[in-house]
């Protein structure tokens, strides 16, 4: 797994690669910006000693985008180092300038030519990406996106299977929390996707990155669209009932898709 990104040159941003590195990710692509300030996320959690905490509120400490065309290039650049053999890409967008206009063509550049999906997940600028393999919007954020709310799940389909082809997109992912997944791939009718697990999430920090990294992995060997989607549900699924900022094993998943339930941390 290799990373493409940019971080201050500050604590944070050390203390991150650090924290990546040791976790066996080759973070050669990532470059620090001077005079910038990594992002940052503080939850503040809320609980008796011996009971368990609870997040009450999350305080962001951003800066402004990182661009330039020094940056640019160092990113074009560091990108090209680490995509040699890659099986599938995933651009993470939150309009901090990293996914920018020239990486976005590189990446497309690579993705034609050895034919490798690219799958993105844009917080606010999902239409800057078209003609991609796929892409994994939540509910919100496609109502955002579209500027309207659903109150039932056929007119969301029918919006989102627009949306599809308007992007250009193999197939298109949305997920919805305790309601699932819905799945719209190109000629096919929608198919949703019943979540796993309980309804009653734990935590639901990070479960848009676990979807999106078990349907890029299960792309990047092979699997359809539909086998894929189902792969990260049941991901999702088992690290919602975990605290925190959570991870999962290929034995939970595996136990998961088998029908075993998740187990507590």
């Amino acid at each position: 797994f290799s990373l493409v990104g940019a971080v201050g040159d500050d604590t944070a941003g050390s203390s991150l690669v650090e924290n990546l590195n040791a976790a066996g990710v080759d973070c050669r692509g990532v470059i620090v910006v001077p005079g910038q300030q990594t992002t940052t996320k503080v939850r503040v959690l809320a609980g008796h000693l011996h009971s368990p905490r609870q997040q009450v509120i999350r305080i962001d400490y951003d800066n402004a985008p990182a661009s330039g065309a020094d940056v640019t290039q160092q990113m074009v650049a560091q990108f090209k180092t680490v995509a040699g053999d890659v099986d599938a890409v995933v651009i993470s967008d939150y309009n901090y300038g990293v996914a920018s206009e020239a990486i976005t063509a590189v990446i497309r550049d690579l993705a034609r030519d050895r034919e490798i999906p690219v799958l993105v997940d844009s917080r606010h600028r999902l239409l800057h990406f078209r003609e991609f393999a796929t892409a994994t919007p939540n509910e919100d954020e496609v109502e955002q996106l579209l500027n309207r709310n659903f109150d039932q799940v056929e007119e969301l389909e029918t919006a989102c299977s627009l949306l599809r082809e308007e992007l250009g997109c193999q197939a298109l992912l949305v997920t919805r929390g305790n309601n699932g997944m819905i799945l719209l791939q190109k000629g096919e009718p929608a198919q949703r996707i019943e979540a796993v697990g309980s309804r009653q999430p734990i935590d639901v920090t990070g479960a848009g990155d676990t979807v999106i990294a078990a349907y890029a992995l299960a792309l990047a060997s092979g699997a359809s669209f539909e086998d894929a989607a189902q792969i990260a549900n049941h991901a999702g699924g088992v690290v919602v009932m975990k605290r925190g900022t959570a991870t999962l094993s290929a034995q939970e998943l595996t136990n998961s898709i088998n029908g075993e339930r998740p187990g507590h941390d």
